[in-house]
């Protein structure tokens, strides 16, 4: 049987997942509605796709009376936090279906995806994705796409990409804007078509493969309960099979031996267990306790090993602690200083995104690739019962011949034009210059290119100035020299003062200073950070104050109580509006803000 080995990608919210499921679906891989290759909690809430997975499809139908073949299929993360789980997963297919919205047309992450697929020599499938939406332009979109290629540098052949035009939401792909569809059969005949068979490099070298013997590369890693490790790799040379004993080499050539127990490859969204899997298909690997990502499995000791899988730095830090807030150990089921650090050794082992640094005891320095690729996981820590704090992300720097670096962004962003003029104010005063400005009926696309610095705590503000209808999207640039100064806090913290129960009265009194983050009812201690003020200052509230009763009724001080809605802080949120001398508390039940000093004194000491 051949195997021809894709990965989707493309940019957040452009349509990978739901055209993978869609193929799914028509292929008989799966039969029931609502199953989605997005099978985590969090993805299936935030709607996005956080972990490259995979699938396999069989087309045509063994009654269709032609040649089945096995189509492996790695959906990938459209988001630039992400950008890791991409990295590793292009190195291990043939070819790409990128897929691109026909509205939006190119975006960050597009070219983000595509420039690592082309530097590895793929040739991509073009899918325009969404062309029944009320304002898509396939014919622009496939044109801003070609000069997308050619300014990265794509060889001729790789700029002659097919196009296939889609709906993935229902199932429906053209060649041909004028031809009549009603499945996505045109998409996955192009894809025989134009992606070579996985297996056709390893029958052209038969003589080198028999000289190497089997080789194994995972890019993925899982875990089960009952076989611990999981490796998910492809085939390059020969098969392996199970209770064959292997060598584990790691690039730099050290080697160390095991044995593989089990074999699993994927039909459908389904893991079936074989005795042994061929060159080129992608296969689940079991019985190797310490493997690692990019790690080469070998049958011989003196195989060469793969090239090892490179992914890009990581641009923000921050400290994970052990929390000491009077309210520590309330929520939580997991709270030293050795459980977080085992599940941040754990977490290493499939992040590859991530660094940690554990040279202190109970305080764990954490480098990731963006707030939100840091916030899923801190949101799956809690969720899993621990607690912890963690301190104000910082932007990494380094220094090479003397000149201080860090890294830049381009950020490009749709807006309703009247909003542009606050938007272009707000990102320049963040040291970010505009480089390109578009304008396409009431809509403006700005550029911006500056420092990721400036970009921190961004986000909240930006959807406060567009009125929800502003899309930003961003992705790394690289280090440049470092930007100087820039200053983003205009508002100051609202801390407690007391330890107790918040009360309506106080709050009301409180909310014409700023904007609250919580509730009445609610439990505070001192130090906690209960909201922020307008004016700048730090200011110290007493949200427990009730009102002071007597038994005359004045005229004017009775008015009924009218809170508005607090802005409850989440951990994206938290991450955005925390300040540098604060910490933000998450637990199970609660993310807190509070001061890293939590009385009065200890802050002024701190200050002197």
């Amino acid at each position: 049987m051949e195997i021809r080995n894709i990965a989707i990608i493309a940019h957040v919210d452009h349509g990978k997942t739901t055209l993978t499921d869609a193929l799914l679906r028509q292929t008989g891989a799966v039969t029931e509605e609502g199953v989605s290759m997005d099978s985590n909690a969090l993805e299936q809430e935030r709607g996005i796709t956080i972990y490259a997975k995979n699938a396999a499809v069989f087309y045509p139908s063994a009654d269709s009376g032609r040649a089945v073949t096995k189509i492996n299929i790695v959906d990938t993360p459209g988001h630039a936090d992400f950008g890791s789980e991409v990295e590793r997963v292009l190195r291990s297919i043939d070819s790409v279906l990128l897929v691109v919205d026909a509205q939006e047309g190119p975006m960050p992450q597009t070219r983000f995806v595509l420039k690592k697929s082309l530097e590895l020599g793929l040739k991509p499938i073009v899918v325009i994705n969404k062309i029944d939406k009320p304002a898509a332009d396939p014919a622009r979109c496939e044109e801003h796409v070609l000069e997308l290629f050619l300014e990265l540098g794509a060889s001729d052949e790789q700029a002659n990409f097919p196009v296939v035009y889609a709906i993935g939401r229902s199932g429906i792909a053209k060649r041909r804007l004028s031809d009549e569809s009603s499945d996505l059969t045109p998409l996955l005949e192009v894809i025989l078509s134009h992606v070579p068979p996985a297996s056709a490099a390893a029958s052209e070298n038969e003589s080198v493969s028999a000289e190497r013997g089997s080789r194994f590369q995972p890019f993925n890693l899982g875990y089960d309960n009952f076989l611990g490790r999981l490796a998910v790799g492809r085939v390059y040379d020969g098969a392996i099979a199970a209770g064959q004993v292997v060598f584990v080499k790691k690039p730099n050539g050290e080697t160390r031996s095991g044995k593989i127990t089990k074999i699993f490859t994927f039909n459908g969204l389904q893991k079936i267990e074989v005795e042994s899997a061929d060159a080129g298909d992608i296969a689940l690997v079991a019985g190797l306790p310490d493997i690692d990502i990019g790690e080469t499995v070998a049958a011989s000791s003196d195989a060469e090993p793969l090239p090892a899988i490179a992914v890009d730095e990581p641009t923000i830090a921050l400290n994970f602690l052990v929390n000491n807030s009077p309210f520590a150990g309330k929520e939580g089921k997991y709270v030293t200083s050795r459980q977080l650090r085992e599940r941040l050794e754990r977490e290493l082992e499939i992040n590859v995104g991530l660094r940690v640094q554990f040279s202190s005891a109970d305080s764990f320095r954490v480098f990731g690739r963006g707030e939100l690729h840091i916030a899923i996981l801190l949101e799956n820590m809690r969720r899993e019962g621990y607690e912890l704090q963690v301190s104000q992300p910082q932007v990494i720097t380094r220094e090479e011949n003397g000149v201080k670096l860090e890294p830049f962004e381009e950020v490009i962003i749709d807006t309703p034009g009247e909003y542009q003029g606050v938007v272009i104010e707000r990102l320049g005063t963040r040291g970010f210059f505009l480089r390109d400005i578009r304008l396409s009926d009431a809509t403006a696309r700005l550029s911006f290119e500056g420092p990721t610095r400036g970009l921190l705590g961004y986000r909240n503000q930006f959807v406060v100035d567009t009125k929800g209808e502003g899309i930003m999207s961003s992705r790394v640039l690289g280090f440049r020299p470092f930007a100087g100064e820039i200053k983003k806090r205009a508002i100051g913290s609202m801390i407690s003062m007391a330890t107790g129960k918040t009360l309506g009265y106080a709050l009301w009194n409180l909310q014409e200073r700023g904007t609250l983050y919580i509730g009445p009812g609610i439990e505070v201690y001192e130090g906690m950070v209960i909201g922020n003020t307008s004016k700048g200052e730090e200011m110290s509230v007493n949200p427990t104050k009730g009102k002071q009763l007597t038994n005359m009724r004045a005229s004017g001080s009775d008015d009924a109580i009218d809170l508005v809605t607090p802005y409850t802080i989440t951990i994206e949120r938290g991450l955005e509006v925390m300040s540098d001398n604060e910490y933000l508390e998450i637990t199970p039940e609660s993310v807190r803000l509070r001061k890293q000093y939590l009385t009065e004194n200890e802050r002024s000491k701190a200050r002197r």
